[in-house]
């Protein structure tokens, strides 16, 4: 017997906690190829003959490549059956991370780098995919586990590709990346079940109806704007980050300003925590606790120049572990909002909500390295606090006008 099922079989139990893991699994190990290249990039340019400039690009055209793919392809998932889609990109993005590793010179791992990036956003197929399999009452914790398993890719795909980079070299890295690939392809085909699609839309009517759904649900807009402004101070301060911490008072490395991303593991472990939150008490309220604490988190970061030097160093690691704390606990929020706002919808609704989020980051790593360079790093903190506040009113102003409402009623 196949054990391939409908996903409406047994619904309201939700997927199997297997099932679960495999779907964290894969989006952790797909989201890890944007981010492979970017530790190895001095070891990679020596190797091939590359300049730094050249070498630059890698990591650039596979964030662009991302964007492109979650924009253009995410969609494609509610108008087709989402295992055949995620299955396609994992053969697109094995074939691509092999080629990456065996490239002769720097114009086919540019190339590469392009096809890992719209490929990779199989990861955007799944987390959809996962909210699709779980019962409403569950939605949160299916979607937050699936995020830790995201996030964690994000987290410690730069520190092992550095460590395999320095003892085994960088094409190990891309071919050890391709077969992490296979094995989940191979583990999707057998476990993952066939997703019915829930629109016949073609596809210029199916990139049309994300402008339909941006005028249609407020819900949607207010997610993408709150978590598009998150962005933008999450960006400014790790884009700016190890130019800082370079120079005064700190004089640190890369090594350094690298350790600080493993403040990351806080928003990992958080995403579970946050999506049983918003099972039980409502998304909305985790949306305002998680920007109020980036709010606060990025606030604090203006007494450093009060302190000396070592107090300002856990100043930054702790205040690094509040904000991105609170931003991956409003993003699990936000998306179980987006996902509850129309399910024949969610691969659309989803491409919105990030899309929105990497046009925050591009924004805030641009301002970042504009302020910094002009006013110092004190600018920044200003953005990354003005912006949070700013995600943070998105929040509360339907509650301010649901409160006006009752007033005027009265």
């Amino acid at each position: 017997m196949s054990n391939i099922r409908e996903t409406h079989d047994k619904a309201d139990q939700g997927p199997a906690p297997t099932l679960v893991l495999l779907l964290a699994t894969g989006a952790g190990l797909a989201v890890a190829s944007l981010y492979y290249s970017q530790p190895m990039l001095g070891v990679l340019g020596g190797d091939i003959g590359a300049s730094a400039r050249a070498t630059g690009f890698v990591p650039t055209l596979t964030q662009l490549g991302y964007a492109l793919g979650i924009l253009l392809l995410a969609p494609l998932g509610d108008r087709f059956d989402r295992r055949r889609i995620i299955l396609a990109k994992a053969a697109v993005l094995f074939v691509a991370l092999l080629v990456a590793g065996a490239s002769p010179g720097i114009g086919v791992l540019l190339a590469a780098s392009l096809v890992i990036g719209v490929s990779a956003t199989m990861a955007q197929d799944i987390v959809p995919a996962a909210a699709t399999l779980a019962p409403e009452h569950s939605r949160g914790k299916v979607v937050g586990t699936v995020m830790t398993g995201l996030l964690l890719g994000i987290l410690l795909s730069r520190v092992v590709s550095g460590f395999v980079a320095e003892h085994f070299g960088w094409r190990a890295m891309f071919l050890a990346a391709a077969a992490s690939i296979a094995l989940i392809g191979v583990a999707a085909r057998r476990g993952l079940p066939r997703f019915k699609p829930t629109t016949q839309l073609a596809y210029t009517h199916l990139m049309a109806s994300l402008g339909k759904l941006w005028k249609r649900h407020a819900d949607l807009r207010r997610a993408s704007w709150a978590q598009g402004l998150l962005s933008v101070g999450f960006s400014a301060f790790w884009s700016t980050l190890a130019v800082m911490l370079h120079g005064e008072p700190f004089h640190m490395g890369a090594a350094a300003a690298g350790a600080f991303g493993l403040a990351g593991a806080a928003g990992a472990l958080a995403a579970p925590i946050a999506g049983r939150l918003a099972d039980r008490k409502g998304p909305e309220l985790v949306t305002w606790l998680g920007a109020g604490l980036v709010v606060l988190s990025f606030a604090s970061m203006a007494l450093a120049p009060l302190m000396p030097v070592q107090a300002q160093l856990v100043l930054l690691v702790g205040a690094a572990v509040g904000f991105d704390l609170g931003i991956q606990a409003t993003l699990i929020a936000h998306q179980t909002i987006v996902y509850g706002i129309d399910p024949g919808a969610r691969s659309r609704l989803n491409a919105v909500l990030f899309t929105s989020m990497f046009i925050g980051m591009a924004v805030g790593s641009a301002l970042g390295a504009v302020l910094l360079a002009q006013w110092g790093w004190m600018a920044v903190i200003v953005l990354a606090t003005v912006s949070a506040l700013a995600a943070l009113a998105v929040r509360l102003w339907r509650v301010q006008i649901q409160a006006t409402g009752v007033s005027l009623a009265r």
